[in-house]
């Protein structure tokens, strides 16, 4: 597609790394945490194609020289109030993470979730995820999109769990990150708030419990999930009202985390037949 005059007028050149908005993107990429606006930085066509989508609010919209030719998709999507930026590729490069940039980064602002106000309009049946320290940011967000795909009405973030301001986060969850409600929260104190409120406390362990099949996934509960390597602290998992472990062959030690993850919530959904209607 190529660039109108119009789209053309819209992006302000920038050439020096100083610039306000460059370092607000570099540091909200390095550091994984939010800008002096609120804002995350997210990288690459697809991923502020979702975030358009998903009717979030643009700080500043960047394009490389050699990825301009992108602003003829990206700016008709984008109100006329959003900054957008012209920067050199070696600027550019330079506030970003990718060593391969598409040459379209931006700074975007979540939509806010609080959990109070996610269980008073929750209904009489809900299902949340705990995660109980999971650090890897690809698994974080992979565990966020099968949350988004298997109807979890939000997750909730231990201690101890990656940054979900991380920009790989955002980049696994495919777009499930602007959508999906989170909520960081100390799960040890919350869980027996939840509890008073009649929600069953089931949690994920590798070699104990009872297999998947047998759980029970009906009314309102919350599934932990634990660290890749030590699984879910015995203080969390002592208030879990059931164990549940993926059968496997025994050759292989444990599942990778958003894996066995999202197979656990499959399961969630088959018993609650939860699972959304296609959009045709």
């Amino acid at each position: 597609m190529q660039m109108k005059p119009s789209d053309s007028s819209r992006l302000r050149p920038v050439a020096s790394r100083q610039n306000a908005l460059v370092k607000e993107l570099r540091k909200a990429f390095s550091q994984n945490e939010p800008s002096a606006e609120g804002s995350i930085a997210i990288e690459g066509v697809r991923i502020l194609e979702e975030a358009i989508r998903s009717g979030l609010k643009f700080q500043a919209v960047f394009f490389s020289e050699s990825g301009k030719a992108h602003a003829a998709r990206i700016l008709p999507q984008i109100g006329s109030h959003t900054e957008t930026l012209l920067l050199p590729d070696e600027v550019f490069s330079g506030a970003v993470h990718t060593q391969s940039p598409q040459g379209v980064a931006a700074l975007v602002k979540l939509k806010p979730a609080k959990l109070d106000e996610i269980l008073e309009n929750a209904g009489s049946e809900m299902l949340l995820v705990g995660i109980a320290g999971i650090q890897d940011p690809g698994n974080l967000g992979t565990i966020i999109r099968s949350a988004e795909a298997f109807s979890v009405r939000a997750m909730l973030l231990g201690e101890g769990t990656v940054s979900h301001f991380n920009p790989k986060v955002a980049r696994a969850s495919a777009g499930s990150l602007f959508r999906e409600p989170l909520v960081r929260v100390d799960l040890d104190q919350q869980l027996p708030a939840l509890r008073q409120r009649g929600m069953r406390v089931l949690a994920t362990s590798s070699h104990k419990g009872d297999l998947l099949p047998e759980a029970d996934f009906s009314g309102s509960c919350i599934i932990i999930v634990g660290n890749e390597g030590a699984g879910v602290p015995a203080k969390i998992a002592a208030q879990a009202d059931q164990l549940l472990r993926i059968p496997h062959d025994y050759r292989v030690e444990s599942l990778n985390a958003g894996i066995a993850t999202s197979i656990v919530l499959y399961e969630a959904a088959r018993q609650r037949k939860s699972f959304a209607t296609d959009e045709r």
